[in-house]
């Protein structure tokens, strides 16, 4: 008998930070892991009052959803377990921005899913050869870009999902890459990009539904150029905040909330870390040495970042960025994370009203989804 539609009781749990003050809630507590999606996409739905977030509850994993007013979680899919390297996996998924639907693989299947209804609808089959990656959805509502990797993994021992096992090997073997546009409503697929070289973070703005960024996957330091975008009218591509000197680092970028800017860190040749925002088309660079660091940073625009430290500094932090400099970090929460696994990375994002910081925390054990209040930038303590 199917679980979709099932309703799980409340597993939420509220207190305050012992060091900050600072309201922590914490949305789950089932003993597995749960998770939200990745820090580019965002799982908001029905106006902000839903969150969809993926759970291994019963020996597998699934979506779910949680109504944040009542902290009732409701069962979204009932999924056979499947082999690697085609796991179930949802850090990818994605949410329409226009219409109650997510959107996940389930093997080679990019699948739709009704949030609503629960009816789930096959969009587009990935090729015989090609591994499945993140996936978003644009701006209008309708179409889901995503990325397909040639499978290396019958001739390079690789699992990203648990320490990065591989990584070097699968960028020096340059694998085929393609990004594809599908319809939500069905229909044909077609390729709007491919090249010999391993893309990744498919990325589409908020604002505007013919624009989104990729990256050229591999060593920071290493690769011809991190962020690239790409016009789905024409199939343009072009470098985004290309590398100005040797040695530079700059990656895990992400559109910001006015879907123009892209938000980026890293650090110049000679190591000094800095944050960043640049337009789209290369215009209205804004970038400043950044004191200390983490591992994932998100924002919804350049005034205030939040970063998730390090396992051996668990705090969520916050910056912010007044007269061309970043002031903090500010210690927000102890998230006591491990950062074990792709799953348990905090991989901390804005809400998008920034009143609260989603987070992922194993700190019980196993993962569980939570959200930090805010509030006042200057009530919080300076990181020690």
């Amino acid at each position: 008998m199917s679980s979709v539609g099932r309703r799980w009781p409340r597993e939420d749990t509220t207190f305050r930070d012992a060091r900050t003050g600072r309201m922590v809630r914490q949305l789950t507590a089932y003993r597995a892991h749960s998770h939200h999606l990745y820090f580019t996409n965002p799982g908001w739905y029905d106006g902000g009052e839903r969150l969809v977030f993926a759970s291994d509850r019963e020996d597998r994993t699934n979506l779910f959803s949680i109504e944040l007013a009542t902290g009732e979680i409701t069962q979204l899919t009932d999924l056979e377990p499947l082999p690697a390297p085609r796991e179930v996996s949802f850090l990818s998924a994605c949410v329409n921005p226009l219409r109650a639907e997510a959107y996940f693989w389930y093997g080679g299947t990019l699948t739709a899913l009704d949030l609503h209804s629960f009816e789930q609808r096959p969009l587009f089959e990935a090729p015989n050869g090609m591994s499945c990656h993140m996936s978003n959805v644009t701006a209008d509502g309708r179409f889901v870009c995503a990325a397909l990797n040639e499978d290396l993994s019958r001739r390079i021992r690789t699992d990203l999902n648990r320490g990065y096992v591989g990584f070097p090997a699968i960028w020096a073997a340059m694998p085929h890459c393609q990004i594809v546009r599908v319809p939500v409503e069905g229909g044909a697929a077609d390729v709007v990009h491919e090249e010999n070289y391993w893309i990744g973070h498919v990325n589409t703005s908020p604002t505007q539904a013919h624009l989104l960024s990729f990256c050229h996957e591999g060593p920071w330091d290493r690769v011809d150029n991190r962020i690239w975008g790409l016009d789905l009218r024409d199939g343009k591509t072009w470098k985004i905040r290309p590398r100005a000197e040797e040695g530079e680092r700059v990656g895990h970028e992400y559109w910001m909330a006015d879907g123009v800017r892209i938000g980026h860190h890293g650090a110049y040749a000679d190591r000094r870390p800095f944050y960043g925002a640049i337009r789209y088309d290369n215009e209205e660079r804004v970038e400043a040495e950044f004191p200390g660091g983490s591992t994932h940073f998100h924002s919804n625009d350049l005034e205030l970042i939040v970063g998730d430290g390090s396992s051996g500094n668990p705090w969520l932090l916050l910056w912010r960025f007044r007269d061309g400099r970043f002031e903090g970090p500010r210690m927000l929460a102890n998230h006591r994370a491990s950062f074990h696994v792709q799953i348990t990375h905090v991989h901390p994002r804005f809400s998008p009203d920034g009143r609260w910081v989603l987070y992922t925390s194993d700190a019980s054990g196993y993962g569980n989804v939570c959200l930090a209040e805010v509030g006042d930038f200057d009530d919080l303590p300076a990181r020690d």
